[in-house]
């Protein structure tokens, strides 16, 4: 159940916030309620934030064995690029 919340907060940072809820594709209400629910959460883990489709789409796109060690891959690529 929602519940109005009436909040006083400078002007200044009332537009920076709607600013930034538009870039976010949120609402500001939206940021407002996850930052809350991140302040008094045990485990200060969002769980519900919202993945974009594209991110959907290329997650699990390419598969690694369990001991993939990505730091060794770069240093590889590295060493072949500047060699």
């Amino acid at each position: 159940m929602n519940t109005k919340l009436t909040l006083n907060i400078e002007k200044d940072l009332i537009e920076i916030a709607k600013k930034y809820a538009q870039e976010s594709r949120q609402s500001l209400s939206s940021l407002v309620q996850n930052y809350f629910k991140h302040l008094t959460s045990d485990t200060k883990i969002q769980d519900n934030i919202d993945i974009s489709p594209t991110v959907k789409n290329l997650s699990g796109i390419i598969s690694l064995n369990n001991d993939y060690d990505y730091k060794e891959d770069y240093k590889k690529h590295i060493n072949e690029e500047y060699s």
